[in-house]
């Protein structure tokens, strides 16, 4: 599949760029730490950039801050989430606070859709 080259530059700075509350999931999630399953971050698929792909399991994993509750951007993540369920992807979405408020259910949620 070709990618754009901006999005391949805009996917491996939003890598080494991480927002503090994808720190604190992908220290989960990274190097098979998570029920021996491999998590990819920051993963171009079409136009889009998801924040953690278990391709295994074809997840999605969306971290979404306070702008994703602006109208448009809430249009923009509908059209999001129907593409990449297009594509075969389940989507699955938190809030940046529930990783601070609540990761352990937050883990739940992941491990209830990756090991059903």
């Amino acid at each position: 599949m070709y990618y754009n080259k901006k999005h391949i530059s805009l996917a491996k700075n939003m890598r080494s760029n991480m927002t503090k509350e994808e720190v604190k999931l992908w220290n989960i999630l990274r190097a098979k730490n998570f029920y021996n399953l491999k998590f990819k971050r920051q993963v171009l698929i079409g136009e889009y950039i998801a924040d953690f792909v278990c391709p295994e399991k074809m997840l999605i994993i969306e971290l979404d801050g306070s702008q994703h509750n602006e109208d448009n951007n809430i249009e923009n993540d509908k059209n999001r989430t129907a593409y990449l369920e297009q594509q075969g992807y389940k989507v699955i979405r938190f809030w940046n606070n529930e990783v601070w408020d609540n990761i352990d259910g937050v883990c739940e949620v992941i491990k209830r859709e990756t090991l059903s």
